[in-house]
């Protein structure tokens, strides 16, 4: 096994257990808009993708600039209201994570979450401080283009061997295939195993503590 020194995680589906709101606001904003209710597996199909790119890829009927953000805000509303109580981590989460400080690795964030999303939730727990470094899709190219993970990997001057992915959609493990690091794929969160499979991650895993049982 390669000597990983940074380990960089997506944080919805992967970390915290939110898809079913995700997928539930995606239905609600839907509906307020007169819009089609899509299927679960096509809304989960664009868990990862930074929010105005899995719009237009689940409506791409919403030409207008104006209709996609106000198509935006419905559903940013509805996800905030199911969001009153956070979403929980998954089982081993906070376990792991702890493990893994104590070890010395490095942690980062990379998400399609927005800034402003991510920080509330991360202030919501205590976590503010917790990541070594967390990136968002607003503030950087959304996934699957690799440039957050590239900035990641430049913050803590490392070559992409010594790192690697961890992260639940096809999109999380493309990233990570096309910045040259090694990526881990978690069948708990928006898509399953048999998907995530075709994008050859280096390990697949069915629950958190499996990652720290492979690492160490």
């Amino acid at each position: 096994m390669r000597d990983y020194q940074l380990l960089i995680f997506d944080w919805d589906g992967t970390l915290v257990d939110s898809i079913g709101r995700i997928v539930e606001a995606m239905h609600q904003a839907a509906l307020s808009s007169g819009l089609p209710r899509l299927d679960d597996v096509a809304v989960k199909g664009i868990i990862g993708l930074a929010l105005p790119e899995a719009i237009r890829v689940l409506y791409p009927e919403l030409e207008d600039q104006a209709c996609s953000e106000r198509f935006t805000q419905r559903y940013s509303d509805c996800y905030l209201t199911l969001e009153t109580e956070p979403s929980p981590l998954f089982p081993g989460v906070a376990e792991a994570l702890e493990a893994f400080r104590a070890q010395g690795f490095h942690l980062a964030v990379a998400t399609g979450k927005s800034r402003h999303g991510l920080q509330r939730v991360l202030k919501g727990r205590g976590w503010c401080d917790y990541f070594d470094l967390t990136r968002c899709a607003d503030e950087t190219a959304s996934k699957p283009h690799p440039l957050m993970l590239h900035e990641t990997l430049q913050y803590f001057q490392l070559p992409p061997e010594r790192a690697l992915m961890v992260g639940d959609s096809s999109f999380d493990l493309q990233m990570a295939h096309n910045a040259g690091m090694d990526s881990v794929a978690v069948g708990y969160g928006a898509q399953s195993l048999a998907v995530l499979q075709e994008q050859r991650p280096r390990l697949a895993i069915e629950r958190f503590s499996q990652l720290r049982e492979w690492l160490a």
